[in-house]
């Protein structure tokens, strides 16, 4: 017997400890179809529905495997409450920003009063105290969010928040912070509702929008200063191929960093990374993970093990049409491999 539970072995393995077994688990968006029907948890009503929601995300636990339970299901929920429209999609399509608070100014620029009482914002940190009650104390939970730059673009639209990086410095600058100081607040709130881990998704801060040069300049100070002020493990999903920006990533003080298939073998990020940050992924959501087949995806599992990944998970979000056999046959590939 071990003397691991889920949430000692997740919580060793992203600090670098030794673990009798790398575990297995999402850290990004865990929500199926599949799931919805079989426990009566639909989406877009559980986006909104603490009950739902937490069912939701306690069923993949318990009938795929995977070693954590996951909430929200979206990146739209701190950026709803700071004034975005959303469209909250469907079955099977996840929540958008539709409208933009701060397209073309920053005047008005201010905190909502309340902020931990606007939107969907209490729904989540209801859910995840129903999930610690459901699952017990032994269970890691964590707690996902967009983050800080995302949050940024969301607030004034991609197309400003990319003209400002060029030709208004002083207001990319601005709502960054801006950004920053209101999601360090979520985030310690779902750590205070019994959030073991907090992943951040920041897929504006992906080389395919901004450069290299720009991450190190002024999207690595706000991540830092997220991770140094968040009161728990923190997680850091970034879209694409990020090997032009890993070396900057390991430096924003992330015990981990979630990378897809795009980046390659893990090996050589690994080296990349030294001590500075354990690497979770990286089995392709897209490609592997939702069209299968199972050989398919133990195959790329049993690959990322081997190249020495410290958190073995989807390289981003679930596809909401993935197969819950799909999703259990990573989880079967890492228990194979320590057979």
């Amino acid at each position: 017997m071990s003397d691991f539970t889920m949430k000692t072995r997740l919580l060793a393995a992203l600090k670098g400890e030794t673990v009798d077994k790398i575990p297995v688990c999402s850290v990004t968006q865990t929500g199926i179809v599949e799931l919805m029907d079989k426990v009566d948890a639909a989406w877009p009503e559980a986006h909104s529905d603490a009950e739902l929601m937490a069912k939701l995300a306690i069923a993949n636990y318990e009938l795929s495997g995977l070693e954590a339970v996951r909430v929200p299901y979206c990146l739209t929920v701190l950026a709803e409450a700071m004034g975005c429209e959303i469209n909250m999609g469907t079955k099977n399509r996840q929540p958008s920003v539709t409208e933009h608070p701060y397209p073309k100014s920053l005047d008005d620029l201010a905190m909502p009063e309340n902020l931990l009482e606007t939107g969907r914002l209490p729904v989540v940190l209801e859910a995840i105290r129903i999930v610690r009650e459901k699952v017990g104390q032994d269970v890691p939970i964590i707690g996902g969010m967009e983050g800080p730059i995302t949050l940024a673009s969301d607030l004034c639209s991609v197309k400003s928040f990319m003209k400002w990086s060029i030709k208004k410095p002083d207001m990319f600058e601005q709502i960054l912070d801006f950004a920053t100081e209101a999601a360090i607040v979520y985030a310690n709130a779902m750590v205070k509702a019994g959030a073991d881990v907090i992943s951040v998704a920041d897929p504006v801060a992906s080389p395919d929008l901004m450069s290299p040069a720009s991450f190190k300049e002024y999207l690595q100070p706000r991540l830092q200063k997220f991770s140094e002020n968040v009161n728990s493990v923190t997680i850091l999903h970034i879209c694409g191929n990020v090997n032009s920006i890993l070396n900057y990533m390991a430096e924003c003080g992330f015990e981990g960093l979630s990378v897809e298939e795009k980046i390659g073998n893990a090996k050589a990020a690994k080296e990349i990374l030294g001590d500075r940050a354990r690497l979770v992924g990286n089995v392709s959501s897209p490609f592997t993970l939702l069209p299968g087949p199972v050989d398919k995806i133990k195959a790329e599992a049993k690959e990322a093990l081997e190249a020495g990944i410290d958190v073995l998970a989807p390289g981003c979000g679930i596809a909401p049409m993935t197969p819950l056999e799909n999703i259990k046959a990573m989880v079967e590939a890492r228990n194979e491999y320590y057979a």
